[in-house]
């Protein structure tokens, strides 16, 4: 079957399979949910422009992704209201909301039409520049004096096109500036309508981020979004840039370095788009705003804490919130599920201006997320790896505790120019510290928190080891939190922390996991502190090595029945 010229890579069986074997579903709250209904009428009718704020920026992100996802989305609509085919290819689209991308399990990328691929500049720049001309035309730009174009290409917020034998960069409210006018519209009504007073003031500073071309008003926004504790609605435009493979490649070229040191310019990969609506549960709030009290201790207790500053963590003033939330919508780069599915984020990044200029930090966790877990197989999977005593200690009620050091973790530690120096790493490197921090911090953690016992703290431990790091295939670098888990699993396996004994069931040894922690992250703050592309690279070659019992797990979880597609079910 063809879609507007493009044929479909699947046969309805094949989908068959795909989205009734091998997909999970992630449920959001609907309007039953005693949450909403204990809004205001107003809050209610602010949420409807919300989510359609949110459906508008799923639009701008597929643009962003790849040249073909909104035609092809827009065939396989139309062709949806006739073919069972088309309809089922559709429901696969909106699992990776693209028309390519891979499922975390198969080396190959998942591809909607045959046609699709997979483009390491995505759709920010020209489908058809490979590396090698892009580093040449900056090259021969930079001997043109053409430095202010090259400062915009190299920015975090511009798609990048060709303009005879050079590149132009059209800054991101230029390009897309139908979609954000509508989205900015939205967002105003939104305002009108709500009843809280910073959360509306947040909505102003956001709409007018996306009608001016002047990355100080994302800045402001981004202040302002990062300060609300209090609100009842979550309304969140994330920019973060995994996606974008061809920006960071600029760190391997020394011409291009020298270049780049010079005139002084920032190189910051391109942001993709992604929209999350909610409603703030403030009972589990409560809860996750006990680890802020422990970041100012934390940020003294870091490897390394007086080479590098560490301003939203100061203890005078602590910049930093945190809310639990209900979600309504995930759209964008939150629902381009490929391999995983974002349970909680740390916003804004070290390389946005507002955390570059004393502004603070919001953590958000996702909770229909973490209640999305196959709980049969979870059991199935205990039985076949895990030493039977410790079953006891694997308790997904303690998977938070995780997720929250994680996300903390992104607070400490060196900032953006030690992280963007990383190149093509710097992904990973991060994910990895933040894991690092989590978990070296709990033992801190334990000191000032009667919650935390020795029970608990074995159980936090073996709950992030099984649920985290047996993998479910060898993880590509364009997963780096995947690659992350590798690196620890094959740290603690060195270590002694962990071992298989002759039936391979795994044993963990408690008393050494914190010291073994903190000496890994002391390594990874020495290579964030280098500024080295072939430190950070040495590094994760390393320790990033797809070993005897990774591949061992990796069966195990393939013989359980592995769902690498997730639908994001949502009734708004």
């Amino acid at each position: 079957m063809k879609i507007d010229g493009y044929e479909l890579n699947y046969s309805e069986e094949e989908l068959d399979v795909m989205l009734n074997q091998q997909t999970r579903p992630v449920e959001l709250i609907s309007k039953d949910f005693e949450g909403y209904k204990n809004l205001s009428e107003n809050d209610k009718k602010a949420i409807e422009h919300l989510v359609n704020a949110a459906n508008i920026i799923n639009d701008v992100a597929l643009e962003q992704d790849n040249p073909l996802n909104l035609k092809i989305k827009e065939g396989l609509e139309r062709a949806s209201l006739r073919s069972s085919h088309a309809e089922k290819a559709l429901d696969l689209f909106h699992c990776i909301n693209g028309v390519i991308g891979f499922n975390g399990i198969d080396r190959e990328p998942v591809r909607i039409v045959k046609e699709a691929a997979l483009l390491p500049g995505r759709n920010f720049y020209p489908d058809d520049l490979s590396v090698e001309e892009f580093h040449r035309i900056l090259l021969t730009m930079g001997e043109r004096g053409e430095i202010d174009e090259i400062r915009k290409i190299l920015s975090s917020r511009t798609m990048v096109r060709r303009a005879g034998d050079v590149l132009k960069a059209i800054d991101y409210t230029e390009y897309f500036s139908e979609a954000f006018s509508e989205i900015a519209n939205e967002l105003e009504a939104a305002a009108y309508y709500c009843t809280e007073s910073e959360f509306k003031e947040y909505l102003g500073w956001q709409a007018q981020a996306l009608l001016q071309n002047n990355p100080d008003m994302d800045m402001l926004a981004d202040k302002h979004w990062a300060k609300l504790q209090d609100t009842c609605l979550e309304f969140t435009i994330s920019r973060e840039n995994y996606e974008d493979e061809i920006t960071g490649t600029v760190f391997d070229n020394p011409e291009i370095i020298k270049l780049l040191g010079k005139y002084n310019i920032k190189v910051v990969a391109k942001d993709t788009l992604g929209c999350r609506v909610g409603i703030v549960n403030r009972e589990e709030t409560e809860k996750i705003l006990l680890s802020k009290k422990m970041l100012p201790e934390l940020a003294k207790w870091m490897p390394y804490n007086n080479y590098y500053t560490q301003s939203s963590v100061a203890e005078e003033d602590l910049k930093q919130s945190m809310v639990d939330v209900d979600l309504i919508a995930l759209t964008g780069d939150y629902a381009m599920c490929r391999g995983g599915i974002t349970a909680a984020q740390n916003l804004p990044n070290n390389d946005k201006i507002a955390v570059q200029t004393g502004g603070g930090r919001r953590n958000v966790y996702h909770r229909q997320v973490r209640f999305s877990r196959d709980e049969e197989r979870y059991k199935k999977l205990l039985e076949q790896l895990v030493d039977p005593a410790l079953h006891p200690y694997v308790d997904k009620s303690k998977v938070i505790v995780f997720v929250i050091g994680h996300e903390n973790g992104h607070s400490l530690g060196p900032g953006s120019d030690y992280q963007n120096s990383l190149g093509m790493y710097k992904h990973i490197i991060e994910e990895h510290k933040a894991n690092v921090v989590s978990i070296a911090s709990i033992a801190e953690a334990a000191k000032k928190r009667a919650d935390f016992d020795r029970e608990t703290l074995r159980k936090i431990y073996a709950s992030w080891i099984v649920g985290n790091l047996f993998l479910r295939a060898k993880p590509m670098l364009s997963q780096p939190h995947r690659v992350a888990d590798l690196i620890e699993f094959n740290y603690l396996l060195e270590s002694k922390a962990l071992w298989f004994d002759d039936r391979k069931k795994l044993h963990i040894d408690f008393d050494i996991i914190n010291m073994c922690m903190y000496k890994l992250l002391e390594k990874t703050i020495e290579v964030q502190l280098s500024k080295s592309v072939e430190a950070a690279s040495e590094f994760i070659n390393r320790w990033a090595t797809w070993g005897e019992w990774s591949r061992h797990i990796a069966e195990i979880q393939k013989s359980l029945g592995v769902k690498p597609y997730i639908k994001i079910i949502s009734h708004f």
